[in-house]
């Protein structure tokens, strides 16, 4: 989880997006925003920009390198517990940047 706070991947906004969607944690305030560009049915730039806690910030890197490069099916059925795997582990009182990942990228897929 240090790895992706410490060295984020895909951090910034993507230019002229086909999608954009920001989601706010209301119980803690953490922020998460992703911008999508599609090349037809698949993933050909993701990027994130959060705010809040370290372990948010972690999860809005590691989500993106989950899903680059895939087909938007194929990054629909990405899990919370996938994206836990690629951290290396979430601390249970962060389980909540987990969840805002995940939500935020299953809004934006609805989107394109």
């Amino acid at each position: 989880m240090l790895d992706h706070f410490e060295n984020p991947r895909n951090a910034g906004d993507v230019e002229t997006p086909d999608a954009t969607v920001q989601l706010e944690n209301p119980a803690c305030g953490d922020v998460l925003k992703l911008t999508l560009k599609l090349d037809g049915d698949r993933i050909a730039d993701i990027r994130f920009r959060a705010k809040g806690c370290v372990p948010a910030m972690a999860c809005g890197s590691a989500i993106t390198e989950l899903v680059k490069g895939k087909k938007v099916e194929e990054a629909r059925r990405v899990s919370r517990e996938e994206l836990v795997r690629k951290l290396g582990g979430l601390p249970e009182a962060s389980s909540h940047a987990g969840h805002l990942a995940v939500d935020t990228l299953r809004a934006l897929l609805a989107k394109s």
